[in-house]
């Protein structure tokens, strides 16, 4: 049988050279335009891109998203009758990267250092290691094990946050969102790390950020609506020792407006602390692919209720 796929994304030439060099059998690429929607039954697309186009298509039966959240495509009102897989396995190592590079910046006071360098000044400060200290992780998943395995390379007690306090291999102790207070209010490093869920929107409120230590820095790195932006950015106000690391918004570019841009305390950087690479989605794709035509099971098959 032959398969028509529809690429839907950023890059597609890049995605098209890529693709052409595995020889997938079976497989015809499809150009972008009206007429492959309703014709293509396989979709390799971003969920931004393929959200208001997935009513269109008539003979989709499987779409292999190049991102890890699909939230566009989850949405209640929209079709479910398709296989949707997402990217899985490759986001560890980088948001491991860019979480420890801010916090052994910070730790290490590499600001106050580059300020006295300016001014010619010689000073040594104390500072704080890593170790002994408590790692709260909200997410048990891949990015978050990895996480949490360079956390214990530091000698840091780590935490994990999942719905069901379900044992994990690389954390200390697993608990429930529900007690999550608890945690909170003694942990030294937060990096939220947990997919949109009903359960997890705006977990992050002003209540539960109230909680956090005043010298503690808190990671934003899953989705922007488990935080609440305005009621961090007053808490940051006044709690000056307090530090923020926040890749994911609700909003997208976060608006130029917004007061915690300005924040000396708030790092805002643009969703890029871990990007995935064309080469590595189409691994995944041709992988998936060869389960597809053998009548297999897909690799990271997407829960529509749950949403990941």
């Amino acid at each position: 049988m032959e398969h028509k796929l529809l690429l839907l994304t950023s890059d597609n030439p890049k995605y098209r050279q890529l693709l052409d060099s595995c020889h997938l059998p079976q497989l015809t690429l499809l150009d972008d335009d009206p007429s492959s929607i309703l014709s293509a039954n396989i979709w390799l697309a971003e969920p931004p891109l393929a959200a208001p186009l997935v009513g269109h298509a008539q003979q989709l039966t499987w779409m292999q998203s190049t991102y890890a959240g699909v939230d566009p495509l989850v949405k209640p009102r929209l079709r479910r009758d398709y296989q949707l897989t997402n990217i899985k396995g490759i986001f560890g190592p980088l948001m491991s990267e860019y979480l420890f590079g801010y916090l052994l910046a910070h730790q290490r006071q590499h600001k106050q250092y580059q300020s006295q360098q300016a001014d010619k000044i010689w000073r040594p400060s104390s500072f704080k290691t890593l170790q002994g200290q408590k790692l709260l992780l909200l997410g048990t998943g891949n990015i978050a094990k990895h996480i949490a395995h360079t956390g214990k390379h530091f000698g840091m007690q780590v935490t994990g946050i999942n719905r069901g306090a379900k044992p994990t291999t690389g954390f200390d102790k697993v608990d429930t969102l529900a007690n999550l207070p608890s945690h909170i209010a003694q942990a030294d490093a937060i990096a939220a790390i947990l997919p949109s869920t009903p359960d997890t929107r705006g977990i992050l409120d002003s209540q539960m950020l109230s909680m956090i230590k005043d010298e503690a820095i808190l990671f934003n790195l899953g989705r922007g609506d488990v935080l609440d932006l305005d009621a961090l950015y007053q808490q940051l106000l006044q709690r000056p020792k307090q530090q923020a690391i926040l890749d994911v918004f609700n909003q997208e570019p976060l608006p130029a407006n917004h007061p915690i841009w300005s924040l000396s305390n708030a790092t805002i950087t643009p969703h890029i602390a871990a990007p995935s690479r064309p080469e590595q989605v189409v691994e995944i794709f041709a992988a998936n692919y060869h389960h597809f035509i053998k009548g297999q099971a897909l690799s990271h098959l997407v829960n529509f209720e749950r949403g990941y």
